[in-house]
């Protein structure tokens, strides 16, 4: 239900508290969300690194963070679905399944940004 009125600093302290225990339900409760979180660890500070100003840097950082976003939607998407109709169902299956394509489609943007900010540096960064 919306809250209405002023949101106060308890709202906004229950918002925060909320939103760290998704993520801590992403991580405990999903391989793909981890894995994903490693990867975050890795290119997040090499994409700031490898851009040259902040254009660069926002297009090299950015898509793991909307893949981290989308991962977390798709494994709510999964949890309803299984909740509300635990034997298999077509339609749960094609939101199960639109779900994991959305995670994919991020990943393909992000390789594509990484291949066009960071593939032509490529043999000058390994000394090529």
């Amino acid at each position: 239900m919306a809250a209405e009125g002023f949101r106060g600093p308890r709202q906004l302290w229950n918002a925060l508290r909320w939103s760290i225990k998704g993520l801590r339900a992403g991580w405990r409760y999903e391989a793909s969300f981890r894995f994903e979180i490693c990867l975050a660890i890795v290119t997040i500070p090499l994409g700031l690194y490898l851009g040259h100003g902040a254009l660069e840097k926002l297009a090299l950082v950015l898509p793991m963070f909307l893949v981290l976003s989308t991962e977390l939607l798709n494994s709510a998407v999964e949890a309803v679905v299984d909740k509300v109709s635990p034997d298999f169902h077509e339609l749960a299956g094609r939101a199960k399944d639109m779900g994991s394509a959305a995670v994919f489609v991020l990943l393909v943007f992000m390789g594509l940004s990484w291949a066009l900010i960071v593939g032509p540096r490529l043999p000058t960064l390994l000394g090529m």
